[in-house]
């Protein structure tokens, strides 16, 4: 089911990438590439982080074919993509904390203090996120006051406090992902936001 999962999951992240591609007009390689970075960039800074090898891509190569895969489809369906605007939504933030429980479990994996296992599952959600927004010259979506790396942080926080009272993995992280699901959700439905930090006097 995992893997199902995370199939699915890459998808959605590589077709929306896909779209910011060509809002920003790229040639089909740049989509391509885009869509790959944003699908698997926060797996693979997770592991040079970690020192885990190989990439999963590496050892999956034919993660790469899905999101090339998923790229081309969006390009194709992008006429219909704003009716399935909620669809895919639902599918970015299901990624979101899919990605986020694939990270802690990884960490946990490798014996790491809990710390890094939280801040391995919010590498994991944002870290493609935030490369694909570079790349394509936009302020990260995780530096924004959107909700987003918070829902990540509270997945991955609920995922390791559960597993610590003495709850199995199963348990704890299907708890913390429809929680992680469910804030995620509902940030983008009421449109709740972060507190900003905004400072505009000037230093003589």
């Amino acid at each position: 089911m995992e893997q199902v999962l995370y199939i699915i999951a890459i998808t959605a992240e590589a077709m929306t990438a896909a779209l910011s591609a060509g809002r920003r007009k790229m040639d089909w390689v740049g989509v391509c590439i885009i869509a790959c970075v944003t699908a698997l960039g926060g797996g693979t800074i997770r592991n040079i982080l970690l020192g885990h090898y190989p990439m999963s891509w590496i050892a999956h190569p034919e993660y790469i074919l899905i999101t090339i895969g998923g790229a081309l489809l969006a390009g194709v369906i992008a006429s219909v993509m704003k009716k399935l605007k909620s669809v895919f939504l639902f599918l970015d933030a299901l990624g979101l904390v899919v990605f986020t429980i694939i990270g802690c479990q990884l960490a946990e994996q490798l014996h790491m203090p809990s710390l890094i296992v939280v801040l391995s599952g919010v590498i994991t959600g944002c870290g493609g996120g935030v490369l694909r927004d570079i790349l394509c010259n936009d302020i990260p979506l995780l530096f924004r006051k959107e909700i987003y790396a918070t829902a990540s942080l509270l997945t991955g926080v609920l995922y390791i406090g559960i597993e610590r009272l003495g709850m199995t993995t199963e348990t704890a992280a299907i708890v913390a992902a429809i929680t992680g699901l469910i804030v995620r959700l509902f940030a983008i439905r009421y449109k709740w936001q972060m507190p900003q930090f905004v400072y505009e006097e000037e230093w003589d």
